[in-house]
């Protein structure tokens, strides 16, 4: 079966046992604090398990793309070294909410697997929960095990520790006993060797889960106990390239059509063969293996909206892409982007299950290709970085923490390292680089852990109500709320109400601020608004006195109304894009706060005044028109999009969505609006940029931050009026005194070409020759490019030369060392050895050309001992 078959024949079979097919979620989660990827088929449901929300239909089907880079399920290090693990995979799921349980669930499973994909019952192995001793006290699932004796023989239902067969999806949660069901597709005299049962869960690559039945019926707390779910779960996710290597026949996930199109496309840009024997042959598998996983991870995350960068789940991202990167430079000698050329087939290959990739297919191959090009060029500065350090270490071991300082700084792989210094005859200290490390980690620990206690709840089962887009004012019941700690912002408490008008931060909104007042009239104010699994999260320093009291919830309305006006003209601004620049455009990203608002477009070229202009006189038209808000609430999705609703990628959307329209600008949205556009009173763009290959980013204001910024600017210009001498035209006087200072400096450049022609001769008098070589080591009052034209002039001059020159500027000194060729060449004398030692006495460093280098410092006080020393060169 061709994979797209295989996965269509899953969908169609759990479609046909009463099941909805939904789409895959995007892989980047955003309103849960305890998982940044999706790393299972389950994430997304999350909260239909936690009992936070109801699913349209208690049985779902689907195929989640999930990213297992992170946290407890991290696959990184072992993708390329086997042949089954992956960062992105497809996991085939089926889902039961409160619905059936394991009876159906093995049920179908076997029939699926036997009787529609036809596979040998005879190389299938099943596993069960044997239960635990640890604190938890869990029983044997006695239960799955009764029902799989029903399909398959006693010796092979294998009894499995709480590691294999009790999944948690994190530290905290929904979890449960599983059953896996593994497949062993060894030959029938490897088989006989070792029983398959032998095998299972021991990392043989043939031996492989495939399937796994996960029984949800429990949470685990934030103290680490368990309770009973409200209702009992079925979750249950197939590995989609670990079945299709059953299916086709074949000994590796990366033998199927899944990757054989991507491999095939590998070998003809690098021209290294997959396959081939040897050791050489071996490394080339691993890198090839490595790219094709890493480009189908980067390539789904950035259509799902999430760009490399060097925070957060960007960074991941980036970290993947670079991982690829280098063993693409290491083991395929590719010192140019090309990892870029693989989404094409890639689009190709899984476009029609992933239609993003084809309708993103420009700005991914955009942002890898400028991602791969600036890492290469980060490698080739930590080459020569890793050169001088080379040079300067004595012996043959070098430091750990300098190792770490190129990791860290510069962005250059501890391996890569590794692997550069042992070519040379160098090792490195690997024990002070882990904890160089490890002091890293814990940094990073310390400044993001969150501690949070296990909700205290005050009244059961009850459903949250947002009143925000109506009112801003409300009298709340507290439902449950708990303590979180954190380094950064100490004790806090979160809260949650029966109803809410606060806004939670969500679709690049901030969270809405305000307070809490009871009868009494004490306050408790609201710092921030979250979401967290659909429920709204209140922040606040301190807990209400009287919890069970009904309180009075106030948003913050000044706060709001700002906000509304920037969320609103994001919308207008989207729109004016799309007209000014072209369809094309489409919304990466938003921030929309109180005093400002940030757009993120995707766009190939730079914005010109000319374009920003008519872009901002857009807006502003819009807002002169005074068009009033139109709401529509819980429409279907598909009608809203055959509405003309525009929808955003990487977004979640449910079966019902809310539409905001102004004019001709509509939009899927569930933020806040003001309610006509004159409210606004005007818009202002700020800045324009670049953030990434393809990506453009407009900062703007609206309202009370553009009357600030009006009156800040007239403020400024009558300042500059003043300092011209209230010039009738200050733009005439400006260009004026421009062109004064330019012929200034050009008199000055001349009158300092003259000094150090002048200084030539005079220095020349001064050499002395050591050991036949001519020997000048002075202190000048040039600059620069005084100091080098004087080292070049005399350079042309006199044969076997070495020179250095110390000049100071204020607290700044420099050194400048020029050798002639021939000394380089024949004495082993080099210019940029010398200004790096000697750099360390005026407190600096530098570097350049053997022949001609520069260093700089912050002490000139040690010039003259530089100067001094220089003489040990050439005795």
């Amino acid at each position: 079966m061709k994979s797209q078959d295989i996965r269509s024949t899953f969908l169609s079979f759990f479609e046909n046992k009463q099941h909805s097919i939904v789409p895959s979620a995007p892989m980047v989660l955003k309103d849960d604090p305890t998982l940044m990827f999706v790393n299972s088929g389950m994430a997304p449901f999350k909260e239909f398990f936690l009992g936070n929300a109801e699913p349209k239909n208690n049985r779902l089907t689907d195929s989640q793309k999930c990213l297992r880079v992170s946290g407890k399920h991290n696959d990184l290090e072992e993708v390329g070294y086997d042949t089954y693990h992956h960062t992105l995979f497809e996991m085939l799921g089926n889902w039961s909410f409160g619905d059936y349980f394991k009876t159906e669930a093995i049920a179908w499973a076997w029939e699926l697997l036997t009787e529609v994909y036809k596979i040998d019952k005879d190389i299938l192995y099943v596993s069960v929960f044997e239960g635990s001793d640890d604190a938890d006290k869990l029983e044997m699932d006695d239960e799955a095990y009764n029902i799989w004796k029903q399909y398959i023989s006693e010796d092979r239902i294998l009894k499995g520790n709480k590691k294999d067969n009790f999944w948690e999806m994190g530290e905290q949660g929904p979890c449960g006993p599983c059953s896996e069901i593994h497949v062993d597709i060894r030959t029938p005299e490897e088989k006989a060797k070792v029983p398959g049962k032998d095998l299972v869960n021991m990392d043989h690559p043939q031996v492989v889960e495939v399937w796994n039945l996960v029984f949800m019926q429990y949470n685990r707390k934030a103290d680490g106990s368990l309770e009973n779910l409200p209702n009992k779960h079925i979750d249950t996710g197939m590995g989609f390239e670990r079945l299709c290597m059953v299916l086709q026949d074949v000994k590796s996930n990366y033998d199927t059509d899944v990757f054989t199109p991507i491999i095939r496309e590998v070998e003809t840009i690098t021209d290294k063969q997959y396959g081939a024997s040897g050791a050489s042959g071996e490394k080339i598998d691993i890198a090839i293996r490595v790219i094709c996983d890493h480009v189908r991870a980067v390539a789904f995350s950035i259509a799902d909206g999430q760009l490399p960068s060097n925070t957060g789940a960007g960074y991941v991202i980036r970290r993947i892409l670079r991982r690829a990167v280098r063993y693409g430079f290491t083991f395929l000698d590719k010192k140019e982007p090309f990892i870029y050329r693989l989404v094409d087939v890639l689009a190709k290959k899984m476009g029609t299950a992933f239609p993003e990739l084809k309708t993103q297919k420009q700005l991914i191959e955009n942002v890898i290709k400028e991602e791969e090009a600036s890492f290469l060029r980060t490698l080739d500065q930590g080459l020569l970085l890793l050169d001088r350090i080379v040079e300067t270490t004595k012996g043959k071991e070098v430091l750990g923490a300098k190792v770490f300082e190129l990791k860290d700084t510069y962005g250059f792989p501890e391996d890569l390292t590794d692997l550069i210094l042992r070519e040379k005859g160098y090792t490195y200290n690997v024990e002070a680089f882990n904890a160089e490390l490890e002091k890293q980690k814990s940094r990073g620990r310390e400044s993001s852990a969150l501690k949070s206690d296990d909700w205290t709840v005050l009244i059961e089962d009850a459903e949250q109500e947002f009143v925000g887009y109506d009112t801003l004012e409300s009298n709340v019941k507290i439902t449950r709320y708990r303590k979180v700690t954190s380094k950064k912002d100490g004790e806090m408490y979160q809260l949650v109400f029966n109803l809410t008008p606060f806004y939670a931060e969500g679709g690049g909104q901030v969270g809405d601020k305000g307070y809490l007042e009871d009868v009494r009239g004490d306050v408790v104010y609201i710092l921030d608004t979250k979401k967290e699994n659909n429920v709204v999260i209140h922040f606040t320093k301190n807990l209400p006195k009287h919890l069970n009291e009904t309180l009075k919830a106030v948003v913050d309305s000044k706060q709001r109304h700002r906000t509304e006006c920037n969320h609103t003209a994001t919308h207008l601004l989207h729109q004016g894009l799309r007209e000014v620049l072209g369809a094309h455009v489409e919304q990466k990203g938003s921030a929309v706060h109180s005093k400002y608002l940030r757009f993120d477009f995707s766009h190939f070229s730079r914005v010109t005044a000319e374009q920003l202009q008519e872009v901002e006189d857009f807006v502003n038209a819009r807002i002169e028109g005074k068009l009033p808000l139109e709401e529509h609430r819980s429409v279907p999705v598909e009608q809203a999009l055959a509405d003309g609703a525009m929808a955003l990628f990487g977004e979640k959307y449910g079966d019902a969505v809310r539409t905001v329209r102004f004019g001709q600008s509509m939009e899927l949205c569930g933020g806040t609006h003001v309610n006509n556009t004159g409210d606004i009173w005007h818009f202002k763009i700020v800045s324009e940029g670049a953030v990434a290959a393809g990506i453009r980013r407009i900062e703007a204001i609206t309202n009370d931050a553009v009357k600030d910024f009006y009156s800040e600017t007239s403020t400024a210009f009558s300042e500059i009026k003043a300092l011209l001498n209230n010039a009738q035209n200050p733009k005439e006087a400006v260009l004026k005194l421009q062109n004064e200072n330019s012929d200034l400096k050009k008199h000055i450049e001349d009158l300092l070409k003259d000094k150090a022609k002048n200084m030539t001769g005079e220095l020349a008098n001064n050499l002395t020759e050591i050991n036949g070589v001519q020997f000048l080591a002075q202190k000048v009052d040039l600059d620069a490019g005084g100091i080098k034209d004087v080292a070049f002039d005399l350079g042309s001059k006199h044969k076997n030369l070495f020179l250095l020159f110390g000049s100071a500027v204020g607290d700044k000194a420099m050194l400048t060392c020029y050798i002639s060729k021939e000394l380089v060449a024949e004495r082993d004398l080099n210019a940029g050895t010398v200004v790096r030692e000697l750099g360390k006495l005026i407190h600096g460093g530098g570097g350049g050309q053997p022949f001609y280098a520069t260093a700089g410092g912050k002490h000139p006080a040690g010039i003259e001992q530089a100067l001094n020393q220089a003489k040990q060169y050439v005795e």
